[in-house]
């Protein structure tokens, strides 16, 4: 695809247009084949292009909606009431063919409920699932962990499919060939995990794809695995946890070299070493998860996101785009899906 659009639901977030104009225009300015459709209140989206001193842009549309989705919004009142918001609208026109992708910082469960009400999934896949890259030991190496939040309680059939959907992205997106599929559970051992889990296991051990087995929740980021499964309650805690951890570190590094001026002056002495190992652990910059198995491409940023972090989610969703993800994924069920039901 030479050119692609996506709309951007411009008010969502802990900082709305603050974030996703500027997040925009650095987007735009950084891919010539982007077209960026901003979604939301039309007189707070000029006001902040002035701001940046943007007037005009041949490849910015403004699409003027009049609510808004907060972020504790229950989901199912989100979709009833709120039609006219900037998110529905972000993705209706997804929906509608005039977008190719949709970005949004908003209330996770209404985001994952509207998208899957407007676009609904691909056959074969019951639900949807939210995926993210994170960190790993191992240099250049990042690790898909799917499902981060959007189904609480997953049967063995839809931890099954969230494997195949992991599968296509990992090869699709980080060129990785037969990718590596762990399931997160508490322990190697096959007599370890609920019965969830272990039917899924035996599900995964049937089909064709690469699955290595158990993945405990120390090795996540070891690099031992390029696709980790789990249900969302259970991905939701350990992506929480991370994020936790990144400022622990960060945290405690900063206190070390500010004690006294000895340790201030090592602190500069390793300022180079302190950038890399920040640009390592900072969630902004594996910003941008997927709502995948949807008959469209949705991705969902932190809510608390920065500029950086969103330009971040923006192009996930044009890499996306340019990999034509839920076409490949609907291949890979039509041939992965139907594999375990015979076998068990």
């Amino acid at each position: 695809m030479s050119h692609y659009t996506i709309s951007i639901d411009a008010m969502g977030g802990d900082y709305g247009p603050s974030v996703t104009v500027p997040a925009a225009l650095t987007a735009l300015k950084a891919d010539s084949d982007l077209s960026i459709i901003l979604v939301g209140d039309v007189v707070i989206l000029k006001q902040q292009l002035q701001l940046n001193k943007v007037f005009t842009h041949d490849r910015l549309t403004l699409h003027a909606t009049s609510q808004i989705v907060t972020m504790d919004e229950p989901p199912a009142l989100a979709l009833r009431n709120k039609k006219d918001s900037s998110m529905r609208v972000a993705i209706n026109l997804v929906k509608e063919g005039l977008a190719e992708a949709c970005v949004s910082a908003g209330n996770t469960g209404a985001l994952m409920a509207t998208a899957r009400f407007v676009l609904k999934t691909l056959p074969g896949i019951d639900r949807p699932a939210i995926s993210a890259m994170l960190p790993t030991m191992k240099e250049q190496t990042k690790v898909r962990v799917l499902d981060l939040g959007a189904n609480v309680d997953s049967q063995p059939e839809y931890l099954f499919q969230f494997a195949v959907m992991g599968s296509v992205l990992s090869e699709s997106v980080d060129n990785i060939k037969y990718p590596r599929v762990g399931l997160l559970n508490i322990g190697s051992e096959e007599i370890k995990g609920n019965e969830q889990v272990k039917k899924a296991a035996e599900m995964l051990k049937a089909s064709k794809l690469n699955y290595i087995g158990y993945v405990e929740g120390d090795e996540i980021y070891q690099g031992i695995a390029d696709v980790i499964v789990c249900d969302g309650f259970v991905g939701n805690v350990a992506l929480k946890v991370t994020e936790g951890v990144a400022k622990l570190v960060s945290h405690y590094i900063k206190l070390a070299f500010t004690r006294n001026w000895f340790s201030k002056l090592s602190g500069l002495m390793a300022l180079h070493v302190l950038k890399g190992l920040r640009k390592r652990l900072d969630p902004a910059h594996y910003n941008g998860a997927s709502l995948i198995g949807l008959k469209g491409i949705v991705v969902k940023s932190h809510g608390s996101a920065d500029a950086f972090a969103f330009s971040n989610a923006i192009n996930e969703a044009v890499l996306e785009v340019k990999k034509n993800i839920p076409e490949r994924i609907q291949e890979q069920v039509v041939v992965l899906l139907k594999e375990p039901d015979s076998d068990l």
